[in-house]
């Protein structure tokens, strides 16, 4: 993949075929064989899978590429929130089965063979919205749905096809799906193999905004990781948490560990910034700390 010199480029200069049209895009100096990774806009980290002839189909040089790239994101204290996406045909059209289909099960076992695939919902710490085209099937779908916000444009589909092959989803499609949409949708779905579709997917609640067209999803994410971008990242990381722990907790846990976030967040330089701005009536500026 050719290397970006120049700090800013019109995106569609080195977009792939098929990866929507965004606006701008500032390169970054690091270079990936199967991502391009910009900052496009104030605060927002970009990613996209680049397997175009595979439909973006996940393996492990690409995995470890995407927990680089994200980890750069968090690390860098210019980025408050960051978008994940693919081209207009496929999100992910599953897991390369190449890599796969030879393993024993002590290879699988032994290795912890895609154990690196669930890394980032482990160690990102910021907002990561999913901009869904096309195909998101098997790791495709649990890759999106690792997300925090999930967007999706007309012809997304989404579906967890492991049955079909034998074998389960393994990368946390069985947990996040049911989690999402209900036992009875989900064990549907994971035992017939059948897909979601885009429409479907908004009814049930398993994306957050539809879109009518690939780039108007992608933009519309930018734009919400844009917003997230401009607030305190002190609070913003406190509300990423507090809402993950709604999945780990029941509702009286859940409730007093907010309040134990809350209360600690009057510890923060952003929260008296922030209130003494609103008491003012004046934007308030962050100092993330």
């Amino acid at each position: 993949m050719q290397a970006f010199r120049s700090t800013v480029r019109v995106a569609s200069q080195f977009r792939p075929t098929g990866l929507p049209r965004l606006v701008r895009g500032y390169a970054t100096e690091k270079t990936y064989e199967h991502l391009l990774v910009s900052t496009p806009k104030p605060g927002v980290g970009l990613v996209q899978l680049n397997r175009p002839k595979a439909l973006n189909a996940l393996f492990t040089p690409l995995i470890l590429e995407l927990n680089q790239a994200l980890r750069g994101f968090q690390a860098d204290q210019s980025i408050g929130a960051i978008v994940l996406t693919g081209s207009d045909r496929a999100f992910a059209a599953g897991a390369d089965i190449k890599e796969m289909k030879d393993l024993t099960f002590s290879d699988a076992y032994g290795q912890d063979f895609i154990e690196t695939w669930s890394d980032l919902v482990t160690f990102l710490k910021k907002p990561l919205i999913t901009a869904v085209n096309g195909y998101a099937l098997g790791g495709g779908c649990e890759l999106a749905m690792m997300g925090d916000i999930i967007y999706a444009g007309p012809k997304a589909t989404f579906g967890q096809p492991e049955i079909k092959l034998g074998v389960i989803p393994g990368a946390g499609g069985s947990q996040r799906l049911t989690k999402a949409i209900g036992k009875s949708r989900a064990m549907e779905t994971i035992l017939t193999g059948d897909n979601i579709s885009a429409k479907q997917a908004g009814e049930w609640g398993l994306v957050a905004k539809m879109f009518e067209t690939p780039e108007e999803c992608v933009n519309g994410a930018l734009a919400t990781a844009e917003k997230i971008a401009s607030y305190s990242q002190i609070a913003v990381k406190a509300c990423k948490e507090v809402v993950n722990k709604s999945q780990d907790l029941g509702i009286r846990e859940g409730v007093e560990y907010e309040r134990r976030v809350f209360h600690g967040l009057f510890g923060s330089q952003d929260q008296k910034i922030g209130m003494a701005a609103f008491a003012a009536k004046e934007k308030a500026k962050w100092s993330n700390k």
